[in-house]
């Protein structure tokens, strides 16, 4: 998953291209998808024409091409500047690599193809607030890079979701919670940063990038809640990295903590400056992850979750919430964990009148 807030800040439009295998529409509902398979369907067509014999006509590739889907991959690599162009894909779908997968390919798109996706955002919902919108189109796609992600949520929302025969059913539906989770916790940006529009510009910018613990809070409502192992439905892999970084957890907060500290005392003056160094946490499922996902959990279970959903409506309450439960447990004997430093929560605090 490669998530955060400022990419997640950062198409329902193309519902009727060829390509909507499904479709999921409730206008006055708070969930609102279609699942748009054109790119990976004209792909695996392309495949198939290569395995009978046949040639790949220039047609095949103008048809691929102009699928909502790739152009708005294409679209996505470029604002990141990692620009690919039409020959580049085109060597890629040719690849003997490619064709050795297409069966699988072809099973794997069909399974997915019967997800319910309302289902999925249901799932989620109860870790929103009740003015939170799911709305997006969700793309499986044949790519080379094997990431999944989403993008330009706060206009058009889209989930890329890369065609993998490797996840399961009940991995693929975990990843589309979390990118769900994601898409809902976008449609409140407008109200999350109307708290903070009276904080001095270096606390803002701090607070903007505590959203980036919302990929915790996606791993928490994909899980279902804070006793079920957010990697549940993952391999044994996956899951002993996650109890190996998780174990981390106290050094991590004190490193996204000096991080906080060196914006505020703007030590990271520049946007790029201080991007760099945010998006170094994210990793596979770095402190932005874990550490998110470890406060999220714990406010939950001492608080209950609509304190949960309050701080992710104010993000300034976010640290002192996890640490006054935290302090609790600390004072029970339990193994201690980080808190976040009084200076930090000082300059987070509300001081409107």
């Amino acid at each position: 998953m490669e998530c955060t807030r400022h990419t997640v800040m950062t198409g329902l439009l193309l519902m009727g291209l060829t390509g909507l295998s499904a479709r999921q529409q409730r206008p006055e509902a708070r969930i609102h998808l279609s699942f748009m398979s054109a790119e990976a369907d004209t792909v695996l067509e392309i495949l198939d024409e290569r395995a009978s014999g046949k040639p790949v006509l220039e047609a095949d590739w103008r048809r691929l091409f102009a699928t909502g889907p790739y152009t708005r991959l294409k679209k996505r690599e470029a604002s990141l500047h990692r620009d690919f162009t039409d020959d580049e894909f085109k060597a890629f779908v040719l690849s003997p690599d490619l064709a050795k997968k297409s069966k699988e390919l072809h099973r794997t798109l069909e399974a997915w193809k019967s997800v319910d996706l309302e289902a999925a955002a249901n799932r989620i919902l109860p870790y929103l607030p009740a003015q939170a919108r799911i709305r997006a189109s969700v793309f499986p796609m044949i790519k080379p890079k094997t990431n999944s992600f989403v993008f330009e949520t706060s206009t058009d929302p889209v989930i890329f979701l890369y065609l993998d025969p490797a996840t399961s059913r009940a991995e693929f539906e975990n990843t589309v919670a979390h990118e769900l989770h994601h898409i809902g916790f976008a449609s409140i940006g407008p109200e999350m940063d109307g708290n903070l529009k009276d904080l001095p510009p270096p606390a803002k910018a701090v607070a903007e990038w505590i959203g980036a613990f919302g990929e915790g809070f996606a791993m928490l409502a994909a899980a279902g809640g804070p006793d079920i192992h957010p990697h549940r439905t993952s391999k044994a892999t996956g899951r002993a990295r996650w109890d190996r970084d998780m174990a981390n957890f106290n050094a991590d907060l004190k490193t996204v903590e000096s991080f906080f500290l060196d914006v505020l005392h703007q030590k990271l003056k520049t946007k790029e400056e201080i991007n760099a160094k945010a998006f170094s946490f994210f990793g596979v499922q770095g402190p932005w992850y874990t550490v998110g996902y470890r406060m999220a959990a714990l406010i939950e279970k001492r608080f209950g979750r609509p304190a949960l959903v309050e701080c992710m409506v104010d993000l300034r309450k976010l640290l002192p919430r996890y640490n006054q439960a935290a302090a609790e447990l600390n004072q029970k004997g339990e193994p201690p964990l980080a808190l976040w430093s009084k200076e930090l929560l000082d300059a987070m605090e509300d001081k409107r009148p």
